[in-house]
């Protein structure tokens, strides 16, 4: 091990956190309607698979976007050789555009102030090296996703400090929270350089409220730190209230132009919105030209490829098919979302109201032995190893009430309602449930 440098030996990844021992035991004995209908159902991961069809259908109409053509003709050659890591300019304009329609164009984008990169991780952790050194700490409000304890630390030797939000308000972002979690850091001597939040969240599937972003400028402006506002399920809001975007509450503030304007990043990514965390595109937005600058020159180390960006500069400058994308995905994710709650509240399992997303968090603490994580975590195991069902523990996500769980919604139809009455009642009636619900999704597809 001498020869190998620290990190490759230690053990800060996360990997062992059980939101990723899910996907482990998932990859073991993954469900297969036909050869494995015994396996392990994945609910754990954040793909939206609602809507391939009507991506599959522009595609077929659309040949020329992925064969590498422009006007019929082959345009290969251009695309195979090194591109600029700045992007190409088609790509950014559509992309910037995209973002502004999704915020109802109440904002605007400039293409010179956005940064790609491959996917919103290598986003996340590259804004992180672009404003924290080693040591210096970033207040997450929890829940929050489970990999930023990855993404954000691992490389960077930054550190994460949770701003405890509570059921009681229904997680909302509180003032006395925020400053509790100000004082630990500095009782660890710990620099404050900032404050990340998902919008809407992950794993809430809840938008933050006008006021909570309020509040968040403001303590960023008397601290003068930071915020970054990963928006990467920004399209997905299906009900009230809307998407209030970080920039929209500068905007209408008049801090344009001002320092804390250029103290504030927005993340976001094709991931969620299209339901393509497979092609990789994330994205960088700073107000601050020595980041974007610095960002731009990290983005060397995770480029997303020239046909990719090619392919979707023309599937976003289609306005007509993007409008209709956005508009029956919400509607889709909508109905699953009602189905999943009804669902399980004929199981007598509540959850968190929501209005966005992929996720419903779910509310079983009455099914805990105990109110200890010791308790959530036995729950956990016996979903995944006796129901085969993957979903995360709150506990991955930094909650700090046992009990509650994420759930994706994706996979959800309302048929069998009656066959899951309890955890305590015995597994096979959740495998059941769950397998015909399963199987119902497959068959709408």
């Amino acid at each position: 091990m001498g020869l190998l440098s620290r990190k490759a030996s230690c053990n800060s990844h996360g990997q062992d956190s059980s939101y990723f021992l899910g996907w482990q035991e998932y990859e073991k004995n993954p469900y297969h309607q036909l050869h494995n209908p015994k396996g392990i159902i994945q609910m754990g991961l954040a793909e939206n698979q609602l809507s391939f069809d009507l991506l599959e259908a522009w595609l077929a109409k659309n040949p020329d976007a992925a064969e590498c053509k422009r006007d019929g003709q082959f345009i290969f050659r251009e695309l195979a050789l090194f591109q600029d890591y700045h992007g190409l300019p088609a790509f950014k304009t559509a992309l910037v555009d995209f973002m502004a329609e999704i915020r109802g164009n109440r904002v605007t984008f400039d293409p010179n102030h956005i940064v790609l990169t491959a996917g919103a991780t290598s986003a996340n952790e590259t804004i992180m090296f672009c404003v924290a050194e080693q040591r210096d700490a970033f207040l997450l409000p929890t829940p929050y996703y489970p990999g930023f304890d990855r993404d954000l630390k691992w490389r960077t030797g930054a550190e994460i400090l949770p701003i405890h939000c509570t059921s009681s308000n229904r997680f909302q972002i509180t003032a006395s929270a925020i400053e509790e979690a100000y004082r630990q850091a500095q009782k660890q001597k710990l620099r404050v350089k900032g404050i990340l939040i998902t919008n809407p969240s992950n794993p809430l599937g809840t938008t933050i409220t006008r006021a909570a972003l309020d509040l968040l400028i403001n303590f960023i402006s008397d601290k003068e730190i930071h915020l970054i506002s990963d928006e990467i399920y920004s399209g997905t809001v299906f009900s009230s209230p809307g998407f209030v975007s970080i920039m929209e509450v500068l905007k209408d503030r008049n801090l344009e132009k001002t320092q804390v304007w250029e103290r504030v990043h927005v993340v976001y990514s094709l991931s969620k919105d299209l339901g393509l965390p497979g092609f990789r595109v994330g994205a960088i937005y700073s107000n601050d030209p020595t980041v974007v600058a610095a960002a731009t020159k990290m983005s060397s180390f995770g480029l997303v490829s020239s046909q990719t960006q090619y392919l979707l500069s023309v599937l976003l400058s289609d306005k007509k098919f993007r409008n209709y994308y956005i508009a029956k995905n919400q509607k889709r994710l909508q109905k699953r979302q009602r189905k999943l709650v009804s669902g399980l509240d004929k199981a007598s399992i509540g959850c968190l109201e929501s209005n966005a997303g992929l996720f419903c968090w779910v509310d079983m603490r009455h099914l805990l032995r105990s109110n200890t994580f010791e308790a959530e975590m036995e729950l956990w195991e016996r979903i995944v190893y006796d129901v085969k069902l993957n979903i995360s523990p709150g506990s991955s996500c930094h909650c700090s009430e046992p009990g509650w769980f994420r759930r994706l919604k994706s996979f959800v139809n309302s048929k069998s309602h009656q066959e899951l009455k309890s955890l305590r009642n015995g597994p096979h009636r959740i495998q059941k449930w769950i397998s015909r619900l399963f199987q119902s999704f497959h068959d709408q597809r």
